[in-house]
């Protein structure tokens, strides 16, 4: 069963594993792979209605993360998770639908591309002090 969560206390456990430290977003929308009665993985997404790469239009619905627990992997889960956010997201007027991972990310690039998702570029970031 995948639920559409609003009880943090379910969902921070699961966000640590991905984020150690992290919290959860008030703007996101959290969505949550039940296994029985045990919460094993999450999506969270976002509405962008900023510049989102590739993408012609907005709001853009933005897979922030995705997760679920290793021994519960390789089970479609993430696939499912995936398409509730897809769902949503099209059912609140989205046409498109965005993510990004970090460029060593090698795991996440190849289930993003098994998803039907397209890359769209590649960025490296830099920063100097002044």
């Amino acid at each position: 069963m995948i639920k559409k969560e609003t009880d943090y206390q379910v969902i921070l456990p699961l966000l640590n594993l991905l984020w150690p430290g992290a919290e959860p977003e008030e703007k996101a929308d959290y969505f949550v792979k039940y296994a029985g009665d045990e919460p094993v993985g999450f999506a969270q997404l976002q509405f962008r209605t900023d510049y989102v790469e590739g993408c012609k239009t907005s709001s853009v619905g933005y897979l922030e993360g995705i997760f679920v627990k290793e021994e519960h992997r390789r089970k479609g889960y993430a696939r499912e998770l995936l398409r509730a956010c897809e769902t949503y997201a099209r059912a609140r007027g989205c046409t498109e639908f965005a993510s990004d991972c970090e460029l060593d990310n090698t795991e996440s690039l190849c289930f993003h591309l098994a998803v039907g998702f397209s890359e769209m570029s590649r960025n490296i970031h830099f920063k100097k002090e002044l």
